[in-house]
């Protein structure tokens, strides 16, 4: 999924690869003055980033003994949403809020304080869908008992609408696009406000709801957790104005929302909590703040005076404030995610590859990561590949020979450059002018560029608008500044989403990098296609390799930690693993 734009993201793995994390942060990732936190206080136990199933679990979840009874829990940020149309949210910030609090789907992410993982587990669904022989055909059967908060009951034709919803790029661009590679007629089927109602590739009989595939997909079960695989009722759906107040089916429902401002959830009455194996209803409301500024929202937090004790942020916190918060360590949560932080090149406009090359040197890592408040190898961990730690099949690899993922060396990019005939090459990129840190980044990297040998312009954008801006086919831009998180932790659920050619030219840019190479298309055909999981897990990580080594369409600006802070009667927040954000579902208000 799509990082948010905060200020400051984070990178996650599977248990194994927490190990490979500190290896990586021990290898440089400090260059602080001293008294940078080690990443062993960071990447500790957990890290499984959802690759755990539990297909068992039942409801309800058990309200802790110290929880409060009601309470509101205040969450500041210094983001917004850019929507919450639940076929539309993909960004880490737009499915926590919806799938843990507002939206239900056929399967969930929920918290193993055991394990300090999340695991996938069953949702509206009985269980975490069952496949046939070659994964062409998934079923899953939906529960009784659920309700939408206006008392009418969720059936399984508003799941298959739902899912049809999903292909109508057109008009709710910037979902997941797994279902156009490997659903019957996804390559087709435009979704019922073109082409109507009567898609092949979703049946239903009673309470199941059977997904038909054009190509095999083992991941399914991870991909329903997704909100748009909720329940919409056709006859109530707007998609133009249907995020502003989605129905809900989980524990919360939206009271008042203004898009880029706020939101208001309160309790849903019709939501029962032994119908969920994930979530619990122990606060009498939620509310999220957008767009604040970050120095004020630390200190509230920091300071924990009246309304600041029950209130969070899913922003990473500055250096100074990690520092002071390490005396109260009970209110600072760490840990890690599965993300990637990239500079995507704009394969349409940066055509010749020594000039893509020489910005891996001319990219300012560092001073870059300082000057954004990133804790560097807590925060944000240097690395080189494409897949983030802990992925399946994961290959370490050097992208450019001598490149750790943190070494500025303006002179190999200036003799790129001349190699090319492209001294003074121009690189045009976005920066949100509103946010202080930002604007520092900003200045860091065209004085690390300049340096390089590039000609370096900056365009103003927004914290609110960015992430927009940076899908606008129109804009001058030619490099892309954002990141992306592991759907599930495979190269499954990253290539055929946001490095294929078929992406090229849709609605939204999932592909941002116009990443377009007949060669590597047919390599993600013949691993989607031929391969088990087992076999493609080991060749998607070799696809990594050879998409960066050969075309590098990507300069991997670090790897992202988690380290967000919460008032002191804030309960159940821990790091959600899958999303870098807190676990909202399972949090209230301490007695």
């Amino acid at each position: 999924m799509t990082l948010t734009a905060r200020r400051r993201t984070r990178a996650a793995m599977t248990v194994p690869s927490v190990f490979a994390v500190l290896a990586l942060a021990a290898c440089g990732g400090g260059g602080d003055d001293g008294d940078t936190p080690s990443a062993d206080q960071t990447f500790q136990e957990g890290g499984g980033a959802g690759s755990f199933k539990d297909p068992e679990r039942e409801g309800p979840v058990p309200i802790p003994d110290d929880a409060a009874q009601g309470g509101t829990l205040t969450v500041l940020t210094a983001v917004a949403p850019t929507t919450l149309d639940p076929t539309q949210a993909y960004f880490t910030d737009s499915t926590a809020i919806m799938s843990d609090l507002v939206t239900r789907s056929l399967t969930q992410y929920a918290y193993n304080e055991k394990t300090n993982d999340m695991q996938l587990i069953p949702d509206m669904a009985t269980d975490l869908g069952r496949p046939n022989e070659d994964n062409t055909e998934w079923t899953f059967t939906l529960r009784d008992g659920l309700k939408y908060e206006d008392g009418t009951d969720v059936t399984a034709d508003d799941i298959a609408y739902a899912i049809k919803r999903s292909f109508a790029i057109e008009e709710l661009p910037d979902g997941p696009t797994y279902n156009t590679t490997f659903f019957l007629d996804g390559d087709k089927y435009k979704g019922p406000f073109q082409d109507g109602d009567d898609y092949k590739g979703v049946t239903v009989s009673g309470n199941d709801v059977t997904i038909k595939m054009r190509r095999p997909f083992s991941d399914m079960d991870y991909y329903a957790s997704f909100p748009q695989f909720t329940a919409i009722p056709e006859a109530k759906d707007n998609p133009e104005n249907y995020g502003q107040h989605p129905l809900a089916t989980g524990p919360y429902k939206f009271a008042d929302y203004k898009a880029g401002s706020s939101l208001t959830l309160v309790k849903n009455d019709q939501w029962d909590p032994a119908t969920d194996p994930g979530r619990i209803q122990a606060v009498d409301g939620w509310d999220f703040r957008f767009a604040q500024d970050t120095a004020k929202l630390e200190n509230i937090i920091i300071n924990d005076n009246g309304s600041a004790e029950t209130t969070l942020t899913y922003d990473n916190v500055s250096a100074s404030s990690y520092r002071q918060m390490q005396a109260e360590k009970d209110r600072l949560v760490v840990g890690t995610t599965p993300c990637t932080n990239m500079w995507y090149l704009d394969m349409t406009k940066i055509k010749d590859l020594k000039v893509r090359q020489a910005l891996g040197w001319a990219y300012p890592y560092v001073d870059s990561w300082k000057a954004a408040g990133e804790i560097v190898g807590v925060t944000r961990v240097p690395g080189t590949a494409i897949l983030p730690p802990g992925t399946a099949g994961r290959v370490e690899y050097e992208a450019l020979p001598g490149q750790d993922g943190q070494t500025y060396d303006p002179e190999k990019a200036k003799a790129l450059l001349k190699e090319a005939g492209a001294e003074g090459y121009e690189i045009k990129f976005l920066f949100a002018s509103d946010d202080e840190q930002l604007v520092a980044q900003k200045d860091a990297i065209v004085k690390g560029l300049e340096e390089a040998g590039f000609k370096a312009t900056p365009i103003a954008s927004s914290v609110e608008t960015i992430r927009t801006d940076r899908t606008d086919y129109n804009s001058p831009i030619n490099i892309r500044s954002t990141g992306w998180c592991s759907d599930w932790p495979t190269g499954g659920s990253w290539f055929p989403a946001q490095w294929a050619g078929r992406l090229v030219g849709l609605e939204g840019m999932p592909n941002p990098a116009n990443f377009k190479v007949k060669e590597m298309d047919k390599e993600q055909d013949r691993i989607l296609d031929t391969l088990g999981p087992e076999e493609a897990a080991s060749a998607w990580g070799d696809f990594d390799k050879t998409m960066e080594t050969k075309y590098y369409p990507a300069v991997n600006t670090g790897y992202s930690g988690s380290a967000i802070i919460h008032g002191s009667k804030v309960g159940g927040m821990y790091n959600d693993n899958v999303r870098g954000m807190p676990t909202f579902s399972i949090m209230y208000v301490i007695q």
